[in-house]
């Protein structure tokens, strides 16, 4: 598939309130900036990630090669992208996947009404494919069984106190997560200061003792860097999906074990809050080979069911 962006009018945009044009690709599929990226976005205040006043993404990164700093934009509907740092060219040779150039929209085909109207309303969204494993590996892995709150928490604290500084300009505050040995030289009073408890703390170790090998599932069909990941003890089916859905840009790849997953699908295509996984998978089956797609679509109507319990607290085990 293409992997060059060129300008293209959109005729749908109102240039008074809407500075930032939506680019098209050279497939002549619509890229939206925000949809792609945000994923990638560990909360709001991700020292990793910023969307800035002026419409740009910026996202600190480790490469292969070392640190990378991108800067990326929609102006006058092209995308104009800058990158720094030892990881610069890296990133650079990457940037077409990671603006979804590998990803092919054109293959989804909506079976509900609630799909349908989404994915009109949403016509630039594209999977993004980093090629980077422990980048999203080890977030997913701090987002098990507690809140995102908990989890964002406790990844800004880490990347602040144990990663690097961004290169280049980047804004005040952004960091470039640690490299493995880092992570897996944690002091556990340090994950316990992070409101981490002992097991995740221990899967992140485990995964960052063995990252060449992990990182190698990059180049793997998603299925079967699914299993190289859940080789690790601690890494189940929710983190492997959350993780290649990330790295590889898996359009098919669903995350099973969801707290809240399985009911909102449930809600948007048959009215009930009340499914389970293997009812989110049997409602998801018409769209086999897009099923994460379709899920993120879901998500995007903003269609969820109502809420029949309080919402969950957010724990603190730096209280114990």
């Amino acid at each position: 598939m293409a992997g060059r962006f060129v300008p293209h009018p959109n005729p749908h945009r109102d240039p008074h309130r809407d500075p930032h044009p939506t680019p098209v690709t050279a497939d002549g599929h619509a890229l939206d900036l925000r949809l792609t990226l945000t994923p990638l976005r560990r909360g709001p205040e991700d020292p990793a990630f910023r969307a800035t006043s002026d419409g740009a993404f910026w996202r600190a990164t480790r490469t292969p090669e070392g640190p990378a700093t991108l800067r990326v934009r929609a102006l006058e509907g092209r995308v104009a992208a800058d990158t720094w740092g030892p990881g610069a060219a890296w990133l650079d040779a990457r940037l077409p996947a990671l603006l979804g150039a590998e990803d092919d929209p054109g293959a989804f085909v909506p079976r509900h009404r609630l799909v349908l109207a989404t994915h009109r309303h949403r016509p630039g969204l594209r999977l993004t494919r980093t090629g980077l494993v422990m980048e999203s590996l080890i977030p997913s892995i701090l987002e098990q069984k507690v809140t995102t709150a908990e989890a964002y928490g406790s990844w800004r604290r880490l990347v602040r106190r144990y990663g690097e500084p961004a290169p280049g300009p980047a804004p005040e505050g952004m960091y470039v997560m640690p490299e493995p040995r880092t992570w897996a030289r944690i002091p556990s009073w340090e994950w316990h200061r992070a409101n981490v408890d002992s097991r995740r703390a221990a899967v992140v170790v485990r995964a960052a003792r063995v990252a060449p090998r992990l990182e190698e599932a990059a180049a793997m069909p998603p299925a079967e860097a699914r299993a190289r990941l859940e080789l690790v003890p601690g890494i189940g089916p929710w983190t492997s999906a959350e993780t290649v859905q990330r790295t590889h840009g898996a359009p098919d790849e669903v995350s099973a074990g969801d707290l809240n997953l399985p009911g909102i699908v449930g809600w948007a295509l048959d009215g009930d809050p009340t499914a389970d996984d293997a009812r989110m998978l049997e409602l998801l089956a018409p769209y086999a080979g897009q099923r994460h797609r379709a899920a993120r679509l879901i998500l995007l109507s903003g269609r969820t069911p109502p809420r029949r319990a309080p919402r969950r607290a957010v724990g603190d085990i730096r209280r114990l």
